[in-house]
């Protein structure tokens, strides 16, 4: 579907899959293309496609975090992000270690239930656009994330990072920061260092910026 968003609904919430279905049809760019109870199910062909064959994957899956089959949110994103879909996780409640557990596994955003649908479709389309959508909840959870696979950056290691991985050249960073580039890239390889030995390595500035959506270092 050139210029559509298709979207996909993962919920064992009947209610709530009724609910997505009439918020989401009229509005422009986006398209319901198949909801499912399990990933498993979704993964077989969706639970109702609404006109035939639905196409695999959807660009972004909208996946409840705590479904009734116990599957491991963990291991549901992954399986949805190896089919090319982009996730992103709808919780009743803002838990603080199952947000920085759903982030670390590849989600690309996470919204509480209660939000309105101007802000659904508005964290769909950022996550559409892989740019990750950026929820009160999510910005909160990072900011207290104490755990050792949060690295712990200088202020001046941030500063550099955030330059760099928005897709300025390390030139261009120093310059900023009033450094020698030199020392800026002996910055940018202790953000490197640090997020290697957590076990996150970001060896491009793809990755690096997927580090800074992960642990909203460029949020508020």
């Amino acid at each position: 579907m050139a210029g559509v968003t298709t979207v996909a609904v993962v919920d064992d919430d009947r209610m709530l899959l009724d609910g997505m279905r009439a918020w989401l049809a009229p509005v422009p760019g986006l398209a319901l293309v198949a909801t499912a109870a399990t990933v498993g199910d979704l993964l077989h062909g969706g639970e109702e496609p609404p006109d035939g064959p639905v196409p695999a994957p959807a660009d972004v899956v909208l996946l409840d975090l705590l479904l009734r089959d116990g599957s491991a949110p963990a291991d549901n994103i992954r399986r949805l992000l190896a089919t090319g879909s982009r996730v992103l996780v709808i919780s009743t409640v803002p838990d603080r270690a199952r947000i920085i557990d759903a982030v670390r596994a590849g989600a690309d955003g996470y919204l509480t239930k209660d939000n309105d649908l101007p802000t659904l479709v508005a964290a769909i389309g950022d996550v559409a656009a892989g740019r990750g959508a950026h929820s009160p909840e999510l910005a909160f959870a990072c900011a207290h994330d104490t755990g050792p696979a949060r690295p712990r950056l200088s202020p001046r290691e941030r500063q550099i990072l955030l330059d760099y991985a928005s897709g300025m050249t390390l030139k261009s960073a120093a310059r900023r920061a009033g450094i020698t580039v030199h020392t800026a890239k002996d910055y940018l390889d202790r953000v490197k260092a640090k997020y290697r030995e957590a076990g996150r390595p970001a060896y491009t500035k793809i990755d690096l910026a997927r580090r800074v959506s992960e642990d909203s270092l460029d949020g508020p």
